[in-house]
């Protein structure tokens, strides 16, 4: 590496006559807000905030750079450009700006403070023509770093150095930067865009430390006006050039899942008081990091993944769902998630656990896509339990094709729970296009507004239309009831799911919890939420014995065992012959999070309410016969708002439910529906249509 000579005065005039492509522009100044406590630093750009990593930069330039040097600690806004052509021209450079700042949210022209050229094309020679140094010249940038290949060619008013070929120009995509100068070395540290939750449906914002060690680093930044943790964002453009089939996902995780480096507190504070902070990530999540995913903050949840209603929280302020008036439910366990992928464009995915419901309803009464997938589809290994053979993964999303696409690269077989968990038989989940011939309208329906159903029928119509389906009324109900003796019934099916459920929970969570707090405060039980307190403290070891626990999965394993035979079954030309409808939301009603403005039955609903004539909960279903349930947002109706008092709007749903093992002909079928019409992308705010 070396500073460019001063030679070839000549082109002094060829970058003022090249100077028409591009303005000098008037930068906003740099404003450094605070150094966070691991060392990291804040910084302010014209009405935007950022986060700079500059503990662990993403490239450092080892050279002379003395006549580049900045004042010790002081950060340059930077941006890296990469070109392949021998003759690098105006419109070239002109062109990735302009893609910079219509393909990111992150980039600002206020990152041309300095420009980094890196050539990654094949050739040994390249030039910058007179069109691009006059572009370069109106950018005025104050440093200007070039491939040696350029060596020769300098804008006359601007501080050039050259810089020797990085790994190939491999170790540090383009992008915005933040860079560090000194005499010896430019360290390049990835910037993030910090923005506010708004809707506070997250616990606090991540970001990868970079340390080389796969740990997570928490940002412990909030907007003091409204409360908001800020949330920091990569820039998009670090993953352009990234092949992996998850590069510059956007992901959300529910506090439930390990990342390496933070507290996991399953939203109660005294948990997070007693637990050490994670040294591995689960692998669940780790396969989302491994394939190009961002995990960008850890989401609020029902504490310990209970069904708590918004009303029941106290460790949390509740979550707020953009939806309608913006005082609708979010729902329970995994209600961060869906309210956030609701409200925000920035965020592309949220991934959360269904036990009893916790994925479909919030996805549900936040107009998003959300799984319950088949049981035993995804590891949770490193996830803090409600029931080990009845838990699940799942994950939000608001555009049908990339959900797909998500599932089919995130549910690998390798990825699968072992059948001592579910006990159930192995798993096999093909990506099958072999579609039901039957759907299944149950007890469950019709939705309670009208003017939902009137929206449900259409998607059956325009459903049966494009696969050919028949539709029949079907009750479960009386399936089961009239199923042969030695077939579990739901009374006790749904007492050994509750066993499995509450003998997980008090063993890994509970009695850890519970025996640790009382050893440290003079034998006091723990500070928790309302809605696991009586059953922790009520919980009988003796009673709960592992005879019972293995009975309770041998009862599920009969059951799921009836139900793939003579409800939800396979042909050689499905499946899963025939997939069954019913609401697990809110049947086009407005649920609000204060409970006394759902006490009228004709104008609002509470949730988990079982209908007359079902023998239980709908969400119940797939919990015990282990089947993959699927919430779909269909459309929105009209409502008269009790906190706006004028009309919004509230989200429809469907929830759809095939043989377990048959997600993927599921998820074949909504990306049909979606290059149909049928199914839509979903807006963020108010409206999900």
């Amino acid at each position: 590496m070396a500073i460019l000579n001063s030679g070839l005065r000549s082109l002094a005039c060829l970058l003022c006559a090249s100077s028409a492509f591009a303005a000098p522009a008037k930068r906003a100044s740099w404003q450094h807000l605070q150094t966070t406590q691991t060392g990291d630093v804040t910084f302010g750009l014209e009405n935007q905030t950022y986060l700079a990593n500059v503990r662990h930069p993403k490239a450092v330039l080892q050279g002379d750079y003395s006549a580049a040097a900045t004042q010790q600690g002081s950060l340059v806004p930077f941006t890296v450009v990469f070109a392949e052509d021998e003759v690098v021209t105006g419109d070239y450079l002109k062109g990735v700006i302009a893609n910079y700042l219509e393909g990111d949210d992150v980039f600002s022209e206020d990152f041309l403070e300095g420009l980094y050229i890196v050539h990654n094309g094949t050739s040994s020679k390249a030039s910058l023509d007179s069109s691009a140094l006059g572009y370069i010249s109106g950018l005025a940038p104050k440093h200007l770093l070039l491939d040696t290949i350029y060596d020769g060619q300098q804008s006359m008013d601007i501080q050039t150095t050259s810089v020797a070929a990085l790994n190939g120009s491999s170790s540090i995509p383009a992008g915005p930067y933040v860079a560090s100068i000194s005499d010896t070395s430019v360290a390049f540290a990835a910037v993030y865009r910090l923005y506010r939750d708004s809707h506070r449906d997250f616990l606090y914002g991540t970001y990868e430390s970079n340390d080389g060690d796969g740990t997570f680093t928490p940002l412990e930044v909030f907007q003091s006006r409204f409360w908001d943790p800020m949330i920091p964002v990569p820039s998009r453009i670090y993953s352009w050039g990234d092949s992996r089939p998850f590069a510059g996902y956007r992901v959300a995780i529910k506090d439930l899942f390990d990342m390496k480096g933070l507290f996991t507190s399953g939203g109660s504070q005294a948990w997070a008081k007693i637990v050490e902070a994670a040294n591995e990530t689960a692998p669940s999540i780790q396969r989302i990091v491994d394939l190009g995913g961002v995990l960008v903050g850890k989401y609020k949840l029902a504490q310990f993944a209970s069904g708590a209603n918004p009303w029941q929280w106290q460790d949390e302020h509740y979550p707020f769902n953009p939806r309608g008036d913006g005082w609708l439910t979010c729902s329970a366990s995994s209600s961060g998630g869906g309210c956030s992928v609701a409200a925000y464009d920035w965020l592309d995915f949220a991934i959360g656990t269904d036990t009893g419901s916790s994925m479909r309803r919030p996805a549900a009464v936040s107009g998003t896509y959300g799984n319950r997938p088949s049981q035993g589809l995804m590891t949770l290994n490193r996830v803090m339990p409600l029931g080990a053979a009845t838990d699940t993964a799942g994950v939000f999303s608001r555009d049908v094709h990339s959900w797909v696409h998500f599932a089919k690269n995130w549910y690998v077989p390798e990825m699968c729970q072992d059948t001592s968990i579910t006990g159930l038989t192995p798993l096999k989940a093909p990506d099958s296009y072999g579609f039901p011939k039957r759907v299944l309208y149950t007890e469950y329906l019709p939705l309670s507004n009208p003017a939902a159903e009137e929206v449900l029928q259409a998607f059956i119509r325009n459903l049966t239309a494009v696969f050919g389906m028949t539709v029949e009324n079907f009750n479960l109900t009386a399936t089961v009831a009239n199923a042969a003796d030695e077939v579990p019934k739901y009374r006790d099916l749904e007492m050994s799911t509750g066993v499995l459920d509450s003998m997980t929970q008090y063993q890994e969570v509970a009695k850890p919890l519970m025996e640790a707090w009382a050893d440290r405060y003079d034998g006091r039980f723990p500070p928790i939420d309302p809605a696991r307190r009586s059953g922790w403290r009520s919980y009988n070891s003796s009673y709960y014995t592992d005879a019972m626990y293995n009975n309770s999965l041998a009862v599920k394993r009969t059951g799921v065992d009836w139900f793939e035979s003579e409800v939800l079954y396979s042909t050689p030309e499905s499946c899963s012959e025939s997939i069954m409808l019913w609401d697990i939301g809110t049947g086009g009603l407005p649920s609000y999070r204060e409970e006394s403005m759902n006490n009228n039955p004709n104008d609002t609903a509470f949730l988990a309410v079982t209908p007359e004539g079902a023998g239980m909960s709908g969400a119940n279903i797939c919990p015990i016969y282990g089947c993959v349930d699927m919430t779909i947002p269909i459309g929105q109706v009209t409502y008269k708002s009790n906190v706006t008092f004028v009309e919004e709007m509230v989200p429809v749903t469907v929830s759809v439910i095939a043989k377990r093992g048959c997600d993927f002909m599921l998820w074949n079928m909504w990306e049909k529906l979606a290059d149909e019409g049928v199914l839509k992308t979903l807006k963020t705010g108010r409206t999900a249509f």
